[in-house]
């Protein structure tokens, strides 16, 4: 796929990670809650994998709560790859050779990749006849109401609005993505989760954190300027609730397949 027609700047996406790789560990609650979540469903399919690859690994944390399998760390940022003792590489292009892992985990990273497809179907390559693919990432209508208030913020003020915000896999949809890339007995479910913040600025602060700044190649190369910030902090606090807290509405997506066995 053309760098020209791809939805996420590889490069961006790289920066941004790279910058939130140092501080990591304050941002992580929800990459966190994410792996245990997937390590426990791994943990019901049966004995533990001997070899897995942790699929966009962040700083490798997911190795530690499979202390029985080699893990196989990979991130699309330098200083991640490198805290995980990983390979830097995107999840749409795997380094890797046929039938090399048990199984592939990936926590909080495959909302961003530009191929989902494609990245799908190189992961059921990498997988041994059987193995399990298990990943969980923030789709459908998560953000919803930032979205709008940013929207409205910018809106107010001229016509039209910078694109700022990753466009969100439907869950709808994910069932199939799996079926297509060659998956057996595929599972898609979606939980909804609430993180609430003492003011949008923690909020924002947060997405910096986790590496999730806008990396979209259609966004804006310009700041938001200080009259829409103040558009839109005004917004958010008008939305706050009766604590004076701001609740985020995130929608997480699992999905769960098995490469098929041999005949």
């Amino acid at each position: 796929m053309s760098d020209l027609i791809e939805p996420f700047d590889r490069a961006a996406r790289r920066r941004a990670r790279d910058r939130a790789a140092g501080d990591f560990g304050h941002y992580a609650f929800l990459k966190d809650a994410l792996t245990a979540d997937l390590v426990e469903r791994l943990a019901g399919l049966g004995p533990p994998p001997a070899r897995v690859l942790d699929l966009g690994a962040h700083d490798g944390r997911l190795a530690a709560l499979l202390p029985e399998s080699e893990t196989v760390a990979t991130d699309p940022g330098f200083r991640f790859a490198k805290a995980a003792a990983g390979v830097m590489c995107d999840e749409d292009r795997l380094p890797f050779g046929r039938g090399c892992f048990d199984a592939v985990l990936s926590a909080a990273s495959l909302h961003s990749v530009n191929d989902l497809p494609g990245a799908l179907v190189q992961i059921r390559q990498v997988l041994k006849p059987g193995g399990v693919f298990l990943a969980a990432f923030v789709g459908g209508a998560s953000l919803a109401d930032l979205r709008a208030r940013l929207l409205a913020a910018e809106t107010a003020r001229r016509d039209g609005a910078s694109p700022r915000f990753l466009p969100m896999v439907d869950p709808r949809e994910a069932p199939g993505l799996l079926q297509r890339a060659g998956f057996v007995e595929p599972v898609v479910d979606v939980h909804a989760r609430t993180v609430r913040y003492p003011g949008a600025a923690a909020m924002l602060a947060d997405l910096r954190g986790m590496g999730e700044s806008n990396v979209l190649h259609a966004r804006s190369r310009a700041p938001l300027s200080r009259a829409d910030a103040a558009a839109f902090h005004a917004a958010a606090e008008a939305a706050a609730e009766a604590d004076g807290r701001h609740p985020v509405q995130l929608e997480i997506v699992t999905m769960t397949g098995r490469a098929p066995p041999l005949k």
